[in-house]
């Protein structure tokens, strides 16, 4: 059967984590009731990641892959992974398998009448100071935004290909993925998933760039806002 839903895997240096990932992936696909296949953005890893993504790939058909020049950042990763989905939904899970791809399955009931999909992590295995620095990060985000979103940084996500492609992207957009979809007109859901330790490799994360970073984004986001082209069509002929 044609695969539904493409579940793009962010990577950068992570070869600790990726025969974990390669197995949790397989079993995914091999359970799970959606046609589903999995693609692979290496943003510029330095480590063996992209020989072991390409090694995964070739042992397995369901699973595709596509290496940047350089590392580009989250958002960019993303972006390119959304610019080669071609089946009707994308999903999004990090490589770091702190949420399961097996709670796809509770996203996908909802992705015919919302337009994201999105995980609210609940019981957190994270350090305080993670935990503290999400929580105020999520509550000046809401203050800027308004969109109504309790876990933005959420890495398990579902979202129509055709919304996501239209996304204005920029540093720092993957933050604001329920905004900008509300933006254009679409509804956002969010399901409560599970979340898991970090059992291998280093977090790409610290207070700048999980604090002080996105509250800088909010600025682009704002600018971006108040400028944002939206039109619809009455007639035409």
């Amino acid at each position: 059967m044609d695969p539904t839903l493409t579940v793009i895997v962010p990577v950068f240096d992570e070869e600790d984590n990726l025969e974990r990932v390669g197995r949790e992936l397989t079993a995914y696909l091999d359970r799970t009731s959606t046609p589903a296949q999995i693609l692979f953005v290496n943003d510029g890893s330095r480590d063996r990641s992209g020989q072991m993504i390409e090694a995964l790939c070739a042992a397995d058909p369901r699973f595709h892959f596509v290496h940047l020049a350089r590392n580009s950042g989250l958002s960019a990763a993303l972006k390119a992974g959304f610019d080669h989905v071609e089946t009707r939904w994308a999903g999004y899970i990090d490589s770091d398998l702190q949420t399961s791809p097996d709670d796809f399955d509770l996203l996908m009931p909802f992705a015919a009448e919302y337009e994201l999909v999105t995980g609210v992590r609940v019981k957190r295995k994270d350090t305080l100071v993670k935990k503290l620095s999400s929580r105020i990060a999520n509550a000046i985000r809401r203050s800027f935004t308004h969109d109504g979103a309790s876990d933005t940084g959420c890495p398990l996500k579902v979202i129509r290909a055709d919304v996501a492609r239209r996304i204005p992207f920029f540093k720092g957009m993957h933050r604001f993925l329920p905004a900008l979809v509300q933006l254009d007109g679409g509804k956002v859901k969010e399901v409560p998933v599970r979340h898991f330790p970090r059992v291998a490799g280093e977090s790409k994360y610290h207070l700048w760039n999980r604090l002080l970073g996105p509250t800088a984004d909010l600025f682009a986001y704002r600018w971006m806002r108040s400028r944002y082209i939206r039109y619809e069509i009455a007639k035409k002929g």
